[in-house]
Parts: C-alpha cells; structure tokens; sequence
C-alpha cells in the first residue's frame, strides 16, 4: 500500500474514532455520568482506543475532540461546578467565565491519549500477547485525566470550586484526593476491563 493510502487510511481511521468521541460525549448518561456536583466521565475510554489503535499523536487529537465535547457539554448542560471546565459559564463570584476552564478540560484529555499511546507502544514491544500492554495503556490514560484535571482544579480554581461545593478551601485537597481514591480508581478499573477486551483483539487484528 502506498504511503499516501496509508495517510488517508489513517485519517478515516481517525476520523471514526472521533465520532466515536463525540456520541460517547453526548448520548445522555453514557460519557458523562451525573454524579451529584460532578460528571464521571468513560469518555476517556474511546481516547484510550484510538491511541492503542492509532498511535499517540492520533490519541492527543482524539484526547482534544474529548475536550472540546467537555467545553460543549458543560456549556449546554451546566452543573454545579461546570465553571472549571467552560470558559463560557461564570466563575461565582463573578461575571463572566475564565480561560483557565479551557486548561483543565483540552490540556489532561490531549495528554491521555499521548502518554496512553505511548505506554501502550512501549509495553507492545515485549508484551506479544497485549494484555499487559493494553491495561497499562488504560491505567495510565484514565489516571491522567483523573489526576490532571483534579489537579488544575485545586491549582487554577481552588477557592471558587470549594465555594460551589460549601466546603473551607483548607478540606479541599482532602475532597480532591477522595475523589481521585474513589472515582478515579473506579473510572480506572472500568477502563482497563474495556480496553482489555476490546482494545487487544482489535490491535491484533490492524496488525495483521
């Protein structure tokens, strides 16, 4: 196959999987959970596919499409604390909403799907079988976005997001790591169970 088919290959290839990003995000209830003042998310789970598959530059790119859809849907369905993840919902307090939102939801989702990809091709090398490969590959990816975006939530809207939560900005670091303990381990396991069984077989088979 020539070098060119190969690059429109991999671009409908792409392309399929950031639709996929993209129904994952909005069908109600599927990529993004309600969970009181927070969204569990599985959106990161397709990412993690799409980087296995195709490589971790397609992975930050479908890590993009996922943040985007973040924006989108905290734009159109506003939560609680929706204002650290649109730019376009005010932070409280204030009247308008803060750049930083688009930090926390492009910056972690972009670097899933790289540092995902990227495990994934460093364990593929001598790990025949993919197992291994695959469930790394997820564990890495879904801690990211668990601990990056908690993360810039503390550093970039520390005092704001404990305000909306009516908690002393002293007990959030306390909120944050329960929620990365228990959320995020959940998220995690979801995800390499799901990776394993689909993201292995799939692998196997491109290669071929």
């Amino acid at each position: 196959m020539s070098k060119q088919a190969n690059q429109t290959k991999g671009l409908v290839q792409t392309a399929l999987m950031a639709a996929l990003v993209v129904v994952v995000s909005f069908v109600p209830f599927l990529g993004f959970v309600p969970l009181g003042v927070i969204k569990a998310t599985t959106v990161h789970i397709p990412v993690i596919l799409g980087a296995i598959l195709l490589g971790p530059k397609a992975g930050g790119l479908l890590g993009g499409v996922f943040g985007v859809c973040s924006i989108l849907k905290n734009t159109m369905e506003p939560a609680l604390v929706s204002f650290v993840f649109s730019p376009l919902i005010p932070v409280p307090g204030t009247d308008s909403g803060s750049w930083k939102a688009l930090v926390v939801s492009l910056v972690p989702r972009i670097l899933v799907g790289v540092l995902a990809g990227l495990t994934y091709q460093g364990l593929a090398k001598v790990d025949s079988r993919g197992y291994l490969a695959c469930g790394a590959a997820a564990a890495v990816g879904s801690a990211v976005n668990t601990i990056f975006v908690m993360g810039l939530i503390y550093l970039l809207f520390g005092p704001a997001y404990a305000a909306a939560q009516r908690i002393p900005f002293e007990a959030l670091l306390g909120v944050i790591l329960t929620v990365i303990g228990t959320q995020g381990l959940a998220e995690m396991a979801v995800a390499i169970v799901l990776v394993v069984l689909v993201g292995r077989p799939l692998a196997k088979y491109l290669r071929r």
